[in-house]
C-alpha cells in the first residue's frame, strides 16, 4: 500500500482495538450479531451503486471495511484467524487464480480468464462449479450467478435468439399450468419463466437485479408523485377509480419521468 493508505489502515485498526476494549456496545458484538448489519450495509452499497451516488459508494465502502476489520478482530480474539491471515489469504488466492499474470498460462480474453478461474477452483477441491454460490443470496442474484457459473463449463445457449425461444416456451408452459389450476405447478412454471428471462438479460448484457431495482425505484417515484398530485387536487386515492389514477399516472409519464 502507499504510505498514506497504510497509515490510515493502521489508524482504523488502532481505533477498532480501542473501541473493542473501551466501548460497551462494540465489546458486546459477536460475528452473529454483526451478520445482519453487514447484510444491511451491503444492500446500502448496492443502492448507492444503482443511484450512481459516488459519495454514497465511498461512505458505504468505509462501513463495509469497518465490518471486515471488526470480524477479523473477533476472529483474532477467538484464536481463529488474524487480520494479517485474512489479507495474506486473499492475496495468495488472487495470485493462484491469475496464472496468466503470475505464471505462464496464456489467455485471449476475459472469458478465458473466467473459465480458467472455475477450473482452478475445481482443482482446489470444490465439489461443483456451482458450489461457490452462497445459499442465502437473493433469488435473482443467485440465478445470475448460477447461470454464469454453468457458462464457464460450456453449459450455455449459443445466442440470444435461442434464449428468447426458451422464454416463449416457458411462457406457454405457464399458461398451460394456469389453465390446469394447480397452484404449485403455476409457481414452478412462473419460476422457470423468471429464470429464463434472467438468462435472456445476461445475453443482453443487462444486470437483471439492477434492472428490476431501477424499475422498483421508478415505480416508487411515479406512485408518490401520483399521491402528491391527487392530494393537491383534493382527491383521495382510495376513493378514486382506476381510470382516474391511470390518467394521473400517464400524465406523470408524459412529463418526462423515466
Amino acid at each position: 500500500m502507499k504510505p498514506k493508505v497504510a497509515d490510515e489502515f493502521v489508524r482504523l485498526i488502532t481505533i477498532m482495538d480501542e473501541l473493542r476494549e473501551k466501548c460497551p456496545w462494540d465489546r458486546k458484538q459477536t460475528v452473529q450479531s454483526l451478520r445482519q448489519m453487514t447484510i444491511e450495509e451491503t444492500y446500502e452499497l448496492a443502492d448507492a451503486i444503482t443511484e450512481k451516488d459516488w459519495k454514497g459508494i465511498k461512505e458505504e465502502l468505509g462501513d463495509l471495511l469497518l465490518h471486515i476489520v471488526f470480524y477479523a478482530k473477533i476472529g483474532d480474539e477467538q484464536g481463529q484467524f488474524t487480520l494479517q491471515e485474512v489479507i495474506q489469504g486473499i492475496a495468495e488466492k488472487l495470485v493462484a487464480r491469475h496464472p496468466h499474470i503470475y505464471g505462464d498460462v496464456k489467455v485471449d480474453n476475459e472469458e478465458d480468464v473466467k473459465k480458467n478461474w472455475e477450473k482452478l477452483k475445481l482443482k482446489e477441491g470444490k465439489p461443483s462449479v456451482l458450489s461457490g454460490v452462497p445459499k442465502s443470496l437473493p433469488a435473482t442474484v443467485k440465478a445470475m450467478r448460477l447461470q454464469e457459473k454453468a457458462r464457464q463449463v460450456g453449459f450455455e445457449w449459443e445466442n440470444k435468439e435461442q434464449v428468447w425461444q426458451k422464454v416463449e416456451e416457458e411462457t406457454g408452459e405457464l399458461n398451460e399450468a394456469i389453465r390446469g389450476g394447480r397452484q404449485d405447478k403455476i409457481e414452478e412454471e412462473f419460476g422457470d419463466l423468471i429464470f429464463s428471462l434472467i438468462n435472456y438479460a445476461r445475453f443482453l448484457q443487462v444486470d437483471a437485479e439492477n434492472a428490476l431495482e431501477r424499475t422498483n425505484k421508478k415505480f416508487i417515484r411515479r406512485f408518490t408523485q401520483m399521491e402528491e398530485q391527487a392530494l393537491n387536487s383534493g382527491m383521495d386515492l382510495q376513493k378514486m377509480t382506476l381510470e382516474e389514477m391511470d390518467a394521473i399516472w400517464n400524465s406523470i409519464k408524459q412529463q418526462g419521468e423515466s
